[in-house]
């Protein structure tokens, strides 16, 4: 079974071609800058690898970029898109309604439109790169896979806010926890290989977004995400937790519309906010040339993940393993150093060389005396959408 995987963002694409159930990757790529004059698009199979400057105005023109490469008869992979059994989607929220992948219909773009205002940055464009392929794709199965599900097992106790009764009920104003396609990833290949039946796991999901998850016995207990993408770890542009005074304080006393506040605070915070610069890459290469701003933001990093841990280890009761991935986690050793050390009346004790080392595999970076595992997992929410995509086709 061939399944596309499309995870469309506010300004990029990313895709894989999977062969199901193998999980073999026969094509991927990316479109990214979409909307400026200089985007790109890359496109990689055995045979060929291609990358391209052009203009792509809109998600429709990069969609049909990657249709086109798929089915070119040189460097293409399809033969016809009548080959394609499915095209499985990345959607970020599905509130309190999608607790599963499902197939797409009317009514189910018609809820993900309705939980625009959940997240506005990422459900549109998730949106729109379903209506694409449905026109690029006609009669193939449109699957979406939503982000918040994973977390629907998150307990009463953790999801409620402490606030009057209906907005819950009324407004669904809740914790949804994001990054799920992740975590499930992550989690069940750390479960693996720790081999326990009863595991008491610690995923750190570390990218431009952040968010860490606590997952007892495979189901998510609590995560640091909440009503929307924002709040819990310090984030590329994101500001991480608040008090909510301060968005009083903007508002009343110095006068920022909310419109003001909700930008500064997704999109000037964060990393950015605190140095000046979002990507970590440069903020670590300033930090060792003596950046005291970028030295802080590093240590201010590691510090909100420490509280994180020692919060979840505590309702959990114990700890198995802690797992960094994504872009961050699995390739900052800094942001790894950081946050592992000091860590011994938790049983946490980082290997320093195990640490330095890069790979592209799951790996322990524990010490020997370390009785918590200290786990790099490579995710791949692409392979992951394609599981659950392909799994909800052969169950029906």
């Amino acid at each position: 079974m061939k399944i596309l995987v499309i995870n469309s963002g506010s300004s990029s694409i990313k895709y894989q071609l999977i062969q199901m159930p193998t999980k073999q990757i026969i094509c991927s790529g990316m479109v990214e800058r979409i909307g400026l004059d200089n985007a790109k698009i890359h496109y990689r199979s055995d045979q060929n690898e291609l990358e391209q400057t052009l203009v792509i105005p809109n998600h429709q023109v990069g969609l049909e970029k990657i249709a086109a490469l798929l089915l070119d008869e040189k460097v293409g992979v399809l033969q016809s898109a009548e080959q394609l059994d499915a095209v499985g989607h990345r959607v970020v929220h599905g509130g309190c309604t999608f607790a599963k992948t499902t197939l797409i219909n009317e009514e189910v773009k018609s809820k993900i439109k309705e939980f625009f205002k959940l997240a506005p940055l990422h459900n549109p464009p998730n949106l729109i790169g379903i209506e694409v392929a449905e026109k690029i794709f006609p009669g193939v199965k449109q699957i979406a896979v939503f982000d918040t599900a994973f977390h629907q097992s998150i307990p009463e106790v953790a999801y409620r806010y402490a606030i009057p009764e209906k907005f819950l009920l009324e407004n669904h104003i809740r914790v949804y926890g994001f990054h799920g396609t992740s975590h499930k990833f992550v989690s069940e290949k750390a479960n693996a290989y720790l081999n326990k039946i009863n595991s008491k796991i610690i995923t750190i999901h570390l990218g431009n977004g952040c968010s860490i998850t606590a997952i007892e016995n495979g189901k998510s207990i609590d995560h640091s995400l909440g009503f929307g993408p924002m709040n819990g770890l310090i984030m590329g542009t994101r500001s991480g937790d608040l008090d909510q005074s301060v968005v009083f304080y903007l508002a009343t006393s110095l006068g920022y519309t909310m419109e003001e506040i909700n930008i500064i605070l997704q999109k000037e915070s964060g990393m950015l906010g605190l140095t000046g610069f979002s990507d970590l890459r440069e903020i670590e290469e300033e930090a060792e040339n003596g950046n005291k701003a970028c030295q802080l933001a590093l240590h201010m990093n590691a510090y909100r993940i420490k509280k994180y841990i020692g919060s979840y280890t505590a309702i959990m009761n114990g700890l198995d393993a802690i797992i960094f991935t994504a872009g961050i986690g699995e390739n900052s050793s800094v942001i790894r150093e950081l946050v592992c050390s000091d860590m011994d009346y938790l049983d946490i004790d980082l290997d320093i060389s195990k640490n330095a080392l890069r790979s592209k595999e799951l790996r322990e970076i524990n010490s020997e005396i370390s009785k918590v595992k200290i786990l790099v997992v490579p995710t791949n929410e692409e392979i992951e959408i394609a599981k659950q995509t392909f799994l909800l086709i052969d169950k029906n």
